[in-house]
């Protein structure tokens, strides 16, 4: 009996460590492992494909590098106003995607004469990184962006404008030292930290049978080994406690992916000067097609208070 005892505990031990290892590296791979759209993939609106052609299409566009702190080679395309100016959009994508999916953004602000960059996050597009670091390092990224507009034109007048992950990297930017270039900042669908949003998601997630508690524990600990930071510290909403950046926060109500509620939150959290917009009718990230007047009425009355 008492080996019979042992080879079942052992057996059982092993069992359970397969299984937690099995769900890490599921978590893992659907969490943290970069993955993007494809040219077959269908975008949730024509004009977001058009979008991706203008971008890709676009006789001006140029292929640009910088360095990020920790050494990897990050990309943007860069787009030039048909007319010489100082105002520039940072435009940041969300997850899953690269910076094409932004070219609906591109479009308009180059019709308003506007010098567009258009970055891919790191383990995106053409940059380096093998993770999805949901603006936390991001936003460090972000800044030599920053960095590289003004070394580029030290009268840049910056406007960052980031979508769902991008809006909380947006974020998160923003809660560090900036320089002046940077004159106001467009979220829109941010998450108010990367915890509270991985419980609301992972609730739609196949395994979603174990405990969220445990799978939050399981996540943080599979991210910090193989990705090296901690999702506990990816919080926007701290962040916009500390900006002094201006500030447009934009959420859609019917959003069922980033709670509604999110926006608001952080909203009234932000010290900076600020304005908010809810787009009704409006799902995740579909504000620009689903109300494109009322959507860019707002953002364009913002930016002109600026710059």
């Amino acid at each position: 009996m008492s080996k019979k005892n042992t080879f079942f505990k052992l057996f059982s031990g092993a069992a359970f460590l397969g299984g937690v290892y099995a769900f890490s590296d599921y978590i893992y791979k659907i969490s943290t492992k970069p993955h993007e759209h494809q040219d077959g993939d269908k975008d949730f609106d024509p004009s977001i494909t058009e979008g991706r052609e203008f971008v890709r299409n676009h006789p001006k566009r140029e292929d640009v590098y910088t360095s990020s702190v920790d050494g990897l080679d990050l990309h943007a395309s860069f787009i030039p106003a048909d007319v010489a100016t100082h105002n520039y959009i940072l435009l940041i994508h969300g997850i899953w995607d690269n910076h094409e999916s932004n070219g609906i953004y591109a479009r308009h602000y180059l019709e308003k004469g506007f010098n567009c960059l258009l970055v891919d996050l790191r383990g995106f597009g053409k940059s380096g990184g093998n993770y999805i670091g949901y603006g936390l390092d991001d936003r460090l990224d972000i800044i030599e962006w920053v960095n590289f507009i003004v070394k580029k034109d030290k009268d840049a007048k910056i406007i960052l404008h980031g979508m769902s992950m991008g809006a909380a990297t947006t974020l998160m930017t923003t809660g560090e030292h900036l320089k002046e270039n940077v004159k106001g900042a467009i979220a829109d669908s941010s998450y108010t930290t990367l915890r509270e949003q991985f419980a609301s998601a992972y609730k739609l997630f196949k395994g979603s049978f174990v405990p969220i508690p445990i799978a939050l524990l399981i996540s943080r600990a599979i991210i910090y080994i193989r990705a090296g930071y901690d999702i506990n510290l990816v919080s926007p909403i701290k962040a916009v406690t500390r900006s002094k950046t201006p500030t447009l926060f934009i959420h859609g109500d019917d959003d069922t992916f980033i709670d509604p509620h999110m926006c608001s939150r952080l909203y009234e959290a932000a010290s900076c000067k600020k304005q908010y917009l809810m787009i009704l009718g409006s799902g995740h990230i579909e504000g620009v097609v689903k109300d494109p007047v009322n959507y860019w009425a707002k953002v364009d009355s913002f930016i002109q208070k600026l710059i």
